[in-house]
């Protein structure tokens, strides 16, 4: 240990404070508080510590500054505002949860009522957070009406420029907003039940349902905040869930039975902190940052910690302790939400990585984040149709395949097919203005890939997208300008990335080629039948969709779609047949 650093331990008192570490640059590194301030400082250098940030950061103590309080809770809050303000790099980061959004009361003189989703120190008061933005609208239009009702139009309204008296008038109409915002929302439910009744005596059937619907949009919202006891108000609930270097805290406020407030921060510990410590903090931040006035905090866990009038409560059994555990699983829901991401963002990054790799291995100009295949697929030239299919991001994007009949190519011309579904689809791309692909791949050998490059240069695409093909037998890969194929490592993300692709376009242009097979097998053998028209054969393939279902239909299911006489033509016929 430094000299200096020995001189200033002996001379930190035994009192209630705030300390701070400073390094050589002296630059704040991490700020604690503590009952006991010399016990506490003295404990980073005599103590053995487990976690190895600990050790780090006790390295790089360079000086100590502190500053004494009169109680914990005053060490509490200055440790919080200085956290705030500095952020030094060893304590606990908070995160809040999703930027849900919240309706604010404005700290003006003539204050506004407004929806947004930041909160600010500014005074103001913020209720929420609300998860759906339908209740949000449906509260403010509510508290526009008791403006108008009193007699605000918009432009006094905005210009908020009134006498003492209108004054008056103005912040009562605030004073009830502010508590329907603290759960009374049954205010709002009577207003829209009467206005529901004027309107159907007045047989204005519309706005009575829109009305109705209000209400029920209310109720459910009020019973998915409902409590078992609605005795409880007032009250703060605290619980706390830690997963490695991640704690989680829930917040619900408890107002007549109902919670009006629900919050869940993530502190990520930077060294050694007890749970209790974490939970102290949390609970100063929060209750803090929301203006609470609870007099009754409900806790997952013991803190020691003591805060001014208010009493902490440790429930172990009743309606309090369900309460506890509803906030504790809230605070596990966030956990499992941070998995979630993090295991969606590990899967792009392996993505971005193939893909970066792909570029490499198919000496492309562009990273490919979207590419496209197509497979063409016919049986002895018969029913000829090709398949698009479209990755994004490495992965399928089926919102986006596209099937394709072969409408100019007769017989079994897969190059001439390759070359007129290229061109349809990319013709199609450029007159609706759509994004184009990096990559093209198709299935076939250089043939296919010849066609490809032919009709892109028609397009004058040809320096917008490149194009490979891929040769089913030995994977070859053909590249634009190389007379040789290219050869991938069996094991290769980039073969087995174009593979799926392949694969896939494969998959779709059979299932539609069979559909289609399928379907016109039986309307040529209906066209055989003596009496049967394009028109009949049309009102059946309609209806019954498949070969199958229409030799499964009885007598008078087909009498029904094709008359009685028609009917029995087609089931002579199916029986000679079958």
């Amino acid at each position: 240990m430094k000299d200096l650093l020995r001189i200033q331990l002996s001379s930190i008192p035994s009192s209630a404070g705030v300390y701070q570490f400073f390094d050589v640059n002296d630059k704040i590194i991490y700020i604690g508080k503590a009952k006991n301030l010399k016990k506490r400082v003295s404990s980073y250098f005599y103590k053995k510590h487990d976690y190895a940030k600990t050790k780090v950061m006790i390295s790089k103590i360079d000086n100590i500054k502190y500053f004494v309080v009169d109680n914990e809770i005053d060490a509490l809050l200055l440790e919080n505002n200085l956290i705030k303000k500095y952020q030094p790099k060893y304590n606990v980061r908070l995160k809040d949860d999703k930027t849900y959004p919240w309706i604010c009361i404005t700290n003006d003189n003539i204050p506004k009522v407004i929806q947004t989703r930041k909160i600010s120190n500014d005074g103001s008061e913020f209720y929420g957070p609300f998860t759906s933005t339908h209740i949000i609208k449906l509260l403010l239009d509510f508290f526009s009406d008791l403006f108008y009702d009193n007699g605000w139009d918009p432009y006094s309204y905005l210009n908020r420029d009134f006498d003492n008296k209108s004054k008056k008038e103005y912040l009562f109409i605030i004073s009830k907003i502010r508590k329907i915002l603290n759960g009374n929302i049954q205010v709002v439910i009577d207003k829209y039940n009467n206005l529901m009744n004027i309107y159907s005596e007045n047989l204005e059937f519309e706005k009575a349902q829109d009305c109705k619907m209000k209400i029920l949009m209310l109720k459910n919202y009020q019973s998915k905040s409902s409590i078992v006891n609605p005795k409880i108000n007032n009250v703060d609930v605290f619980s706390i869930y830690t997963n490695f270097n991640y704690t989680y805290v829930n917040f619900l406020k408890i107002i007549s039975g109902s919670i009006v407030q629900a919050h869940t921060v993530e502190l990520k510990k930077r060294i050694e902190h007890s749970e209790e410590d974490l939970l102290s903090y949390a609970i100063i931040d929060i209750r803090k940052k929301f203006n609470s006035d609870s007099k009754i905090i409900l806790s997952s866990k013991r803190i020691d910690i003591k805060i001014p009038g208010v009493k902490i409560i440790i429930p172990r059994i009743g309606d309090k302790y369900k309460i506890v555990q509803l906030s504790k699983r809230n605070a596990i829901y966030m956990h499992k939400d941070r998995i979630k991401n993090q295991e969606k963002i590990k899967k792009k990054k392996s993505y971005n990585n193939i893909l970066l790799q792909m570029k490499v291995d198919l000496k492309l100009n562009k990273i490919p984040k979207h590419i496209e295949c197509f497979d063409n697929s016919n049986l002895q030239g018969t029913n000829p149709v090709s398949a698009c299919v479209v990755f994004k991001e490495g992965k399928p994007s089926p919102k986006d395949y596209r099937h394709f009949n072969i409408k100019t190519v007769k017989g079994p011309d897969d190059f001439k097919s390759m070359e007129e579904v290229i061109y349809r689809r990319y013709k199609r791309v450029l007159l609706e203005n759509k994004k184009l692909p990096q990559l093209i791949i198709v299935d076939g050998g250089k043939g296919q890939l010849s066609a490809s490059i032919k009709v892109l240069k028609k397009l004058n695409l040809l320096n917008k997208i490149e194009v490979i093909a891929i040769a089913k037998r030995l994977e070859q890969i053909f590249l634009l300008g190389d007379n040789l194929p290219l050869y991938l490592d069996r094991r290769s993300e980039t073969l087995r990335l174009i593979q799926n692709l392949r694969n896939e376009a494969h998959r779709f242009s059979i299932t539609h080629h069979r559909k289609k097979r399928s379907k016109n097998a039986f309307k040529i053998s209906l066209e055989d039948i003596p009496g049967i028209g394009p028109e009949t054969i049309k009102k059946l393939l309609n209806k019954f969709k498949s070969v199958k279902k229409i030799y499964s239909a009885d007598h008078k299911e087909l009498s029904m779609i094709i008359g009685e006489k028609k009917s029995l033509v087609i089931l002579k016929y199916k029986n000679k047949i079958v």
